[in-house]
């Protein structure tokens, strides 16, 4: 009795694998009906490289999941990217507001920046009050 259920399980586990295995229509091709082939997951290019992000761009990423959330790499690749172009902008707006602020300081304060208060183009400085432009002993 022993060996016969032997046998018997030797011959039910070698039929269930060769229905296993050997389920398709021939050799080198796939099974009729069963269940398609999976889609695969991740995107190949889900950011535009050629130019910066913008906000559609980030609100259209959708991030493939993986059993346990998102994939850590992917995630990653994106953090990386908007991190190095948050920082180039942000380098960006410094060097424009630097240059906003010289451009300002120049046109509030003019070429006599450092002149007598209240003294007009043709003062020279360090001219006694009342005395006239031309100064003393010069010709007039």
């Amino acid at each position: 009795m022993f060996w016969f259920l032997l046998i018997a399980l030797v011959v039910v586990v070698a039929a269930v694998a060769l229905a296993v295995a050997g389920g398709g229509d021939g050799p080198g091709r796939t099974a009729t009906g069963g269940l398609a082939d999976a889609l695969p997951d991740r995107t190949e290019a889900w950011l535009p490289p050629d130019r910066p992000l913008n906000r559609s761009d980030l609100e259209a990423l959708r991030l493939p999941q993986a059993v346990r959330g998102y994939r850590m790499e992917e995630v990653d690749d994106v953090l990386d990217r908007l991190g190095a172009e948050l920082a180039e902008r942000d380098a960006r707006i410094a060097e424009l507001e630097a240059s906003l602020a010289g451009a300002q300081a120049t046109a509030l304060g003019g070429p006599d920046m450092f002149g007598e208060p209240g003294g007009g183009p043709g003062d020279r400085p360090g001219a006694a009050p009342g005395e006239e432009p031309g100064g003393p002993g010069e010709a007039r």
